[in-house]
């Protein structure tokens, strides 16, 4: 069985492929996360900040907890909530967007209003003034308020692509044959949309990720739970850099850098595989080499 075009070229990307071996490595880890983890995330079962060992790799917490068990069980909470929350922000800015393009008028004026009003409004203090009228707020509540408020931009891009599909001579041809303008979006557009639909999905999972964290460090978060968020609230609230336990702010820190930089690789490979400026650039460098290398190939044949 012949691997699909879209994959090879994926896998054949450098970006692509670390990113995806980065992202799929957290996925598989917190999945596996009761397998792997030998002690629960949230039971004292060691002195406090007792230093990393061979019986706990990364050490421990104020409380005696396992860190290791916490960053493995903690990256469950943050990955579903970054990928609820990119669900969310794809559905709505898919939706609206596309609607917004292909029907035009009023439906676009209308549409395009509440994109302006969303962009206009700051979404870090509006994120902020929600989660502390909620309270401490539940992962699930954390990504529909991320995903509620995330969607404009996404929308916005994928509205100003649609209208430039509108015009396009395959989609005029089925208007001209009478299709339905709803097998017109499923079957002409949005296959045309996929790569803007992928990005907008990782830059979304990205920023949900990155804002939970940043939720729950301030306080906004469920102190009952287990995730990246959390144990950097815990750090802070029980001066853990102060008595010098260095790798309770090492572990949550660097797996959220390392996912954030899987996520941006994946990114970037998809914006130069969809973009034909971006392989034609690269294509031109193999050309450009190509023909600097022909001339002493035909020296040496001489």
């Amino acid at each position: 069985m012949r691997m699909p075009s879209f994959l090879r070229i994926l896998l054949g990307n450098a970006k692509a492929s670390t990113g995806l071996a980065i992202v799929v490595l957290f996925v598989v880890v917190s999945i596996g996360a009761p397998l792997i983890a030998q002690h629960e995330p949230d039971r004292r079962v060691a002195r406090p900040h007792e230093a990393p060992s061979a019986e706990h790799v990364l050490g421990t917490t104020r409380m005696g907890r396992d860190v290791f068990s916490q960053v493995l069980h903690g990256g469950r909470v943050s990955i579903s909530v970054g990928v609820g929350a990119g669900l969310i922000v794809c559905a709505l800015a898919v939706a609206i967007g596309v609607t917004a393009g292909y029907f035009g008028g009023l439906v676009d004026e209308a549409l395009t209003f509440v994109m302006n009003v969303m962009l206009v409004i700051p979404q870090l203090p509006l994120l902020f003034v929600l989660a502390a009228f909620l309270g401490e707020t539940s992962p699930l509540t954390i990504a529909l308020i991320i995903g509620m408020t995330s969607w404009a931009w996404g929308a916005r891009v994928v509205r100003a692509q649609t209208l430039a599909l509108r015009e396009k001579e395959f989609v005029k041809a089925a208007q001209v044959l009478g299709e339905p303008a709803w097998r017109i979006v499923l079957v002409e557009i949005l296959p045309n949309l996929i790569s803007i639909i992928g990005a907008t999905f990782i830059g979304s999972v990205m920023y949900a990720i990155m804002t939970e964290a940043t939720l729950e460090y301030l306080g906004l978060g469920d102190p009952n739970i287990v995730s990246w968020g959390i144990m950097l609230y815990n750090i802070q609230t029980s001066s853990s850099i102060l008595v010098g336990a260095w790798w309770e702010v090492i572990a949550p820190c660097a797996a959220l850098i390392l996912l954030v930089i899987g996520l941006a690789l994946l990114n970037f490979s998809i914006d130069e595989i969809a973009n034909p400026q971006l392989r034609s650039h690269r294509g031109g460098g193999r050309l450009k080499r190509l023909f600097a290398r022909k001339p002493r190939l035909q020296e040496e044949a001489a």
